[in-house]
């Protein structure tokens, strides 16, 4: 059955057993009274119709507004000095092939996509396939650091990347303490940040979800700061929101979750936590369809996006009832 004649057989179903209800009531009167002493006509052909009628409209409003908003343009966010519609920011490597990377990029709708220089070519080598090729003409190029274990190293990626791309300025830095866990050396990061700011570069610069530390990366001057959820391929989600709320509550530059997502709700807890948008390779590379992954996280941080923008219901302890007991049929 389609979704259609699903839906004519739910509208039905509603028809007739509020039109028993009616009947009932009209037959049996309501406290005390007959159905011929009630000031309304029993007609439940007549109230049936209507309230279908309205819960249809009802519901059609709300999705066209809610559609409306999701999609709002205003609802954009800056980089650097640029605006960007999707907040979904998406690596290029662990693909097949560089036509799957084209094609789960294209799904995802991203604005913005990364570029490990030390482990992509983009111009670099000549007797190898040009990443850049392949690629969709109207994106953002984020070149970054990964596979760099000291500032000094870092530093020169990324001057590289300025070679390579005629002038580029915007960077992701990324300084790592270890291959076991590619946690981000912090101090060689900061320090790296610091020397690549005061050479002109716009850094985005990937840390621990220590909020001191991201203070001290945004007033280096650092134009989005990415703290890690989970290791970065662990695919284990925000292991601690509260740090990551407490970025936010004290930011003053983007903050994008950089790492560790693994499915959808993944990347709609981080938008709904109020993060400015959420970077990720692994957990659509790695997933059995690439390209179908790419577009339900597009539909996650939508949707994640929108929730924080409308506002959840508070927390509490205790049930409360989602239909009031007031005004209930029989009782007073």
């Amino acid at each position: 059955m389609d979704a259609e004649g699903f839906n004519r057989r739910v509208r039905l179903r509603s028809r007739v057993r509020v039109g028993e209800w009616v009947d009932r009531v009209c037959d049996n009167g309501q406290g005390g009274e007959s159905a011929t002493s009630t000031p309304h006509q029993c007609n439940s052909n007549m109230n049936t119709t209507t309230m279908d009628e309205q819960l249809e409209k009802r519901n059609t409003a709300g999705v066209t507004e809610s559609k409306v908003k999701a999609h709002e343009p205003s609802d954009t966010w800056q980089l650097a000095g640029r605006h960007y519609q999707s907040r979904l920011l998406v690596g290029t490597g662990k693909y097949a092939d560089f036509a799957q990377t084209r094609a789960a990029i294209v799904a995802s709708g991203a604005e913005i996509v990364t570029v490990a220089l030390r482990r992509t070519n983009i111009g670099q080598s000549n007797d190898e396939p040009n990443l850049l090729d392949y690629l969709p003409d109207d994106l953002t190029i984020l070149p970054n650091t990964a596979g760099c274990y000291s500032a000094t190293e870092a530093i020169r990626v990324c001057h590289l990347a300025r070679e390579l791309l005629d002038g580029h300025n915007l960077v992701k830095l990324e300084v790592l303490g270890d291959e076991k866990t590619l946690y981000p050396k912090v101090a060689e990061t900061v320090r790296a940040a610091q020397c690549l700011v005061e050479d002109g570069f716009q850094v985005m610069a990937y840390t621990s979800d220590d909020p001191l530390v991201a203070k001290e990366l945004a007033e280096a001057g650092c134009v989005a700061v990415m703290p890690l959820a989970a290791p970065i391929g662990s695919g284990l989600g925000i292991r601690n929101p509260y740090n990551i709320m407490l970025i936010l509550e004290q930011a003053t530059v983007p903050i994008l979750v950089d790492a560790g997502v693994g499915t959808a709700s993944d990347a709609a807890i981080a938008m709904e936590l109020g993060c400015d948008g959420v970077l990720m390779n692994t957990a659509i590379a790695q997933a059995q369809q690439p390209v179908v992954m790419a577009e339900a996280m597009r539909l996650a941080i939508q949707a994640g996006r929108l929730a924080y923008r409308a506002g959840r219901m508070p927390r509490r302890l205790y049930a409360s009832a989602s239909s009031p007991i007031a005004g209930i049929v029989g009782v007073s």
